[in-house]
């Protein structure tokens, strides 16, 4: 009887050890490396950041410079799709990955990897992210105060009201997303910044840096310019909470 227990106990401490050791989710993060050169270097950057917090928080993380990667059975084997600085250029990449993201998969996109325009031609993915087309930018990267619209949602939790950003590039969008009726804003630039820029100024305007579709698993994150974006630890903390909210499904 006592053995019986005792073989009962063992297999289950093996059975609750390796659930504790098996990855919580995979994620699959894509990037150029023959693009303008700040957004290699955030890319190299961000690598070393998510390889850190995949040991840290323990999930898969793999990394891809092929973007013919962009297809149903590859896509198949991650639970989210990081954009690190680029997007699929052709037909057969973007039909994948919209039917990856139809079928329930998650979408991390930084900066330039939401970056479109009237060349773009890409329509479902402007809608994907809340009609939102790039509008202007302010030059040179600076750092910006941004103000957190909502402190209870997952990606914000234990992040300030407000926080001082490290230096970026920033988008501006037209229109707002905000105005879409499925988009859900966490984080805007304050416009106690502007003017922000000194060659290339943003003025004015309600202008989100993260938000997420409401429709979908996913979030557009504008920072992603350059080697100091991962020099906040409250800002890298919004990312890990960003990647722990969408790797586990929401």
């Amino acid at each position: 009887m006592l053995k019986k227990l005792f073989c009962l106990i063992i297999t289950a401490t093996l059975i609750t050890t390796a659930f504790a050791q098996r990855p919580k989710f995979k994620v699959l993060a894509l990037y150029t490396t023959t693009v303008e050169s700040d957004h290699v270097d955030f890319a190299h950057d961000a690598i070393k950041y998510f390889t850190d917090l995949a040991v840290k928080r323990g999930f898969v993380f793999d990394t891809t410079t092929n973007w013919k990667n962009v297809n149903d059975d590859y896509l198949k084997n991650y639970q989210l799709i990081i954009w690190l600085n680029d997007f699929p250029q052709n037909a057969g990449q973007r039909a994948a990955f919209v039917k990856y993201m139809d079928n329930g998969g998650a979408w991390l996109g930084f900066h330039v990897a939401g970056y479109n325009d009237k060349y773009t031609k890409w329509p479902w993915f402007v809608s994907f992210l809340g009609s939102a087309v790039f509008y202007n930018n302010s030059w040179p990267p600076l750092p910006a105060k941004l103000v957190v619209d909502d402190g209870n949602h997952a990606v914000t939790r234990g992040i300030p009201a407000n926080f001082i950003a490290p230096i970026n590039e920033w988008y501006g969008w037209k229109p707002s997303p905000r105005l879409n009726k499925d988009i859900k804003v966490l984080v805007t630039l304050d416009p106690a910044n502007y003017p922000l820029g000194k060659k290339d100024i943003i003025r004015d305007g309600d202008i989100p840096v993260v938000w997420t579709n409401t429709q979908y698993k996913m979030l557009y994150i504008n920072m992603g310019h350059g080697d100091q974006i991962f020099t906040s630890d409250v800002q890298n903390k919004l990312f890990e909470n960003a990647v722990m909210w969408l790797g586990r499904g929401r």
